[in-house]
């Protein structure tokens, strides 16, 4: 008789793998406006399969927590529940003998933190207080909102021009979010249920390739109010105002203080990922609504400089939108040598086509971020020798996208994690001659779910180089708003979620230089929000819409289909230039990918919440 045997998977656990994959997609593409509290129970019941029911915190308590959720749920709890249920999952958190309990307990404890008065809600009035505005969740995950399902099926039928139109609704720049926008609006997507969320950033590619964003016509202006309203700021949050002001009947006036507009989307995307031409399109379409620009023009109370006084008694309203365009410090010994330079520095001199020469040069950049990789790439193309990428952290903790940090890796450039900068050595003359790193270990998780880098007892690591580039952020220059008065919280301008500054009338600020540093599409969305409110303070209510018609969708089933990927050149030919590096997809491709949508618009939450919005 044989004591032992190789054990191999069988039928039954081979469909709980799959069913665990199912479950896992189902998550993901939860989209925002579910019933928070009803979300918590499915997790709790998830949470109790995978215990042994060995102590009683969890054979006990986790059963009882479900009654008490169901009573919340179906209307039958008092307040007098709700103290329960939190004092029993502490109890519970504490008292767990393994992780499974206390973090099922933990989770609730953390979700009365997080939605308490949720919970409230479903008591005095018996039902939950969540209303998605946007059922739709990739509109919902779209900080401008913009109409994603219908211009995805007006590509799918190669209706371009209507495509950019129904885009330009809620965002004046089509080009720009289609060559370089984060695409958050991929994270929750349902079609993630069946296989992978839909390529969207790819399909808005499509739409402003072939129908030359900057020949498709913007709609009709409204008529003028006689209002004016002067932007500061000629960035993408500014010049978003300027088009919808425009549109609405108010002449708009930007003060820049470079010498072009564009703001981080010329000085700081480097042209190989965003072409200054493609640029060009979106602020042409912008300036046809007449929007009237005035460059190199810097608000102050210094010579030749307009103060914001000057400006509030001659315009009826003002949005600052300045961005953040100064440079942080490492806060190291010798971080003042001579060949430390900021990636504020760097873009700004190549949005100016002032080209640094690296030829043979040793570069090691500090940071992970997508500025950092842009620095990063944008040396491997000014000629240097050798690029390095100093992080304190892990190359998955990079707040970078992937493929930015993938591309920087395939184009030649070393990776040096979890190494914290310690201090610049120089020679005699004040040049830069290495940096040293202090090694780390990964250590505890952060409140923002990534592990945090602690000290390693190991020596100081020396990495050769001749110069260094900083890529640790950027801040923002309040200085002279503070002067003029407009209250300044952590060095950003204090703005309400509408855009209203703090204590004044008729001052809106938005983008970064309220945010601090965020995404272009997030500035878009502010610029679209102060107009509306701007708009309103100056006692109108004017309507942005698209007449565009929607195609019905495809009742043709949705069978699993891969996701169509936007291809690269090659690395060793794209690292050569700072020629485009991306090639858009073909019509064959664009229509199999619009084809994976599951039109969310017409179907599942969304039909009970009203769809799309047709204007706002």
């Amino acid at each position: 008789m044989s004591r032992l045997k190789v054990e191999t998977p069988d039928r039954v656990q081979l469909t709980v793998e799959k069913l665990y994959k199912d479950l896992e997609r189902h998550i993901i593409a939860s989209p925002p406006g579910l019933c928070p509290v009803d979300l918590q129970l499915s997790f709790l019941k998830v949470c109790q399969a995978q215990t042994c029911g060995k102590c009683v915190p969890c054979r006990v308590g986790l059963t009882q927590l479900q009654h008490l959720l169901e009573d919340v749920l179906s209307g039958k709890a008092t307040m007098k529940t709700l103290a329960l249920i939190e004092k029993t999952a502490k109890n519970i958190e504490a008292s767990a003998d393994c992780a499974i309990g206390y973090e099922a307990a933990h989770m609730l404890v953390a979700g009365f933190d997080g939605f308490r008065e949720d919970y409230e809600h479903h008591v005095k009035e018996g039902c939950c207080s969540v209303h998605a505005q946007h059922a739709i969740p990739c509109v919902a995950l779209c900080p401008a909102k913009v109409d994603i399902p219908g211009y995805i099926s007006l590509v799918g039928e190669k209706r371009y021009a209507d495509a950019v139109r129904l885009i330009r609704k809620d965002n004046p720049f089509p080009t720009a979010c289609a060559l370089i926008c984060e695409h958050p609006c991929e994270a929750r997507c349902r079609r993630s249920m069946i296989d992978v969320s839909v390529n969207i950033r790819g399909l808005k590619r499509m739409a402003v390739d072939h129908a030359h964003a900057d020949t498709v016509p913007v709609p009709e202006k409204c008529e003028s109010t006689g209002k004016k309203v002067a932007i500061i700021g000629g960035g993408p949050s500014g010049l978003s105002a300027a088009y919808y002001l425009e549109l609405m009947g108010h002449h708009a006036v930007v003060f820049e203080e470079k010498k072009k507009l564009g703001g981080m989307l010329r000085y700081g995307i480097p042209n190989y990922r965003f072409p200054r031409e493609r640029l060009d399109e979106d602020l042409q379409a912008i300036l046809s609504t007449g929007v009237e620009v005035h460059l190199n023009t810097r608000i102050g109370e210094g010579e030749g400089e307009i103060s914001l006084k000057t400006l509030n008694n001659e315009y009826d309203a003002i949005y600052i939108a300045i961005g953040a365009h100064t440079d942080k410090k490492i806060g190291i010994e010798g971080e003042n040598a001579k060949g430390v330079i900021s990636a504020v520095e760097l873009l700004k001199r190549i949005g100016d086509d002032d080209m640094p020469d690296f030829t043979g040069k040793e570069v090691v950049v500090v940071g992970g971020g997508n500025v950092a990789m842009d620095c990063t790439r944008s040396a491997i193309r000014l000629g240097a020798k050798k690029v390095g990428i100093a992080y304190r952290r892990r190359q998955k903790d990079m707040t970078a996208l992937p493929e930015e940090v993938e591309g920087a890796i395939a184009e030649g450039a070393e990776l040096y994690g979890l190494k914290a900068p310690h201090h610049i050595e120089a020679d005699e003359n004040g040049n830069v001659t290495a940096l040293w790193v202090e090694p780390q270990i990964i250590g505890p998780i952060d409140a923002w779910g990534r592990a945090r880098p602690i000290h390693a007892d190991v020596p100081l690591m020396r990495i050769p180089c001749d110069i260094i580039i900083v890529a640790i952020g950027q801040g923002i220059d309040s200085k002279s708003f503070e002067d003029a008065g407009i209250s300044i919280q952590r060095g950003a301008i204090a703005a309400a979620m509408t855009g209203e500054v703090q204590n004044t009338g008729g001052i809106f600020a938005g983008g970064d230089c309220a945010t601090g540093p965020a995404t272009v599409i997030r500035a878009i969305a502010a610029g679209k929000v102060a107009a509306a409110n701007i708009d309103e303070y100056l006692g109108y209510k004017h309507i942005i819409s698209c007449d565009v018609q929607i195609p019905e969708p495809d009742l043709a089933d949705k069978v699993p289909c891969g996701k169509v990927q936007l291809a690269e050149e090659e690395a060793g030919i794209r690292k050569q230039s700072f020629e485009p590096m991306e090639l858009c997809m073909s019509e064959q491709e664009a229509c199999q990918e619009a084809g994976r949508c599951l039109r969310c618009d017409k179907y599942g939450f969304s039909a009970l919440k009203g769809g799309r919005r047709l204007r706002w």
